[in-house]
């Protein structure tokens, strides 16, 4: 299925828009990352460990966008954005949105 940030999908023409569709995952840290995150606060850098996780939730809440998308019917989804909110100290949830779109055939 496809899926884009843009409202139109090139070559393609939306028949009908299916409504909103989400996927969402909430992500706690580990131990392990955590220690590795505090010794790199002291000498400065990326940390590669929360980096990983991320990229992770983010593939997660892609799946499951598409997953919702898919449920509705529908051929693509346009419009996806992705935001970020704290759960709880040391849990975060990642959530993708978008449109999820028929195509005309």
């Amino acid at each position: 299925m496809k899926f884009v940030t843009t409202e139109n999908i090139i070559g393609e023409e939306i028949e009908a828009a299916l409504g909103v569709v989400t996927g969402n995952v909430v992500q706690s840290k580990h131990v392990g990352r955590d220690i590795m995150a505090n010794l790199k606060g002291i000498v400065g850098g990326e940390l590669k460990g929360y980096t990983e996780m991320l990229a992770e939730a983010r593939g997660i809440a892609i799946e499951r966008l598409l997953e919702d998308a898919q449920s509705q019917g529908a051929d693509a989804v346009v419009g996806v954005r992705f935001t970020t909110s704290a759960i709880t100290q040391g849990a975060s949830e990642i959530m993708a949105y978008g449109t999820a779109v028929k195509l005309k055939r």
